[in-house]
């Protein structure tokens, strides 16, 4: 997986709601194991991978939220700490991307499905923040309107180039409803190495500091992990 493979699952992945009947192939599950361990030992997370479930989207609020044969998906758990929410989009976002290279589509879920009791394991003092259904999608979703560069940062003429890609490649992170309540700010050069500071807005949806995590992965993708550091 190259980072310009990563860059074009940026551009080409949508949120998807309706799945093909179809089991995830063999070497498809191997790749997102490897992935989900390695995540979870970085992180700190407890993310597992349940396959061949249909009980967890059958509620009345997956029908409303038009999910349709979502029996693949994600349990995004981790420790109740200030930072969860935010390292469940930087990570969750990691693995969806690696979905997308891997053929498959997905979607952030952050309350249209059931808990089902034996599908999923928590440790002590662990909480599921959310669920991504994955799988192949019926389609491949659809764009939506986003927010112009400059009203998420302070890109300029005397910006670094990076700075304006990393801000484009996070202008096409999912988000709550497409809400986008999150900013890029350059901060300047400190012994040789350039800041950025990222922020999250308010919101009445809530789910600000999951979408201020997405985006940071879209960014660092977009602009060059080497390139800066975060303040």
């Amino acid at each position: 997986m190259t980072i310009m493979t990563i860059l074009e699952a940026i551009e080409a992945r949508h949120s998807v709601r309706a799945y093909q009947d179809r089991p995830l192939a063999a070497d498809v599950v191997k790749a997102m194991e490897e992935q989900i361990a390695t995540v979870n030992h970085e992180s700190g997370l407890h993310i597992q991978l349940i396959q061949n479930e249909p009980k967890a989207f059958l509620g009345t609020l997956a029908k409303y939220g038009k999910f349709r044969n979502v029996k693949n998906y994600l349990v995004v758990a981790g420790r109740k700490t200030e930072d969860l929410d935010e390292r469940v989009g930087y990570y969750g976002e990691h693995l969806v991307l690696l979905a997308q290279t891997l053929g498959l589509n997905t979607c952030w879920v952050g309350l249209s499905y059931s808990k089902v009791p034996g599908t999923y394991v928590l440790e002590e003092g662990e909480k599921i923040a959310c669920y991504i259904a994955l799988g192949y999608g019926e389609t491949q979703g659809v764009s939506h309107k986003i927010k112009a560069v400059k009203q998420v940062c302070n890109a300029s003429d005397m910006t670094p180039s990076w700075f304006k890609k990393g801000v484009e490649a996070a202008l096409l992170a999912p988000t709550a409803v497409n809400q986008q309540k999150f900013s890029f700010e350059y901060v300047g050069e400190v012994d040789g190495r350039h800041r950025v500071r990222a922020k999250r807005g308010f919101s009445l949806i809530g789910y600000t500091q999951m979408d201020l995590g997405i985006a940071r992965y879209h960014f660092e993708v977009g602009a060059g992990k080497d390139n800066f550091e975060w303040v």
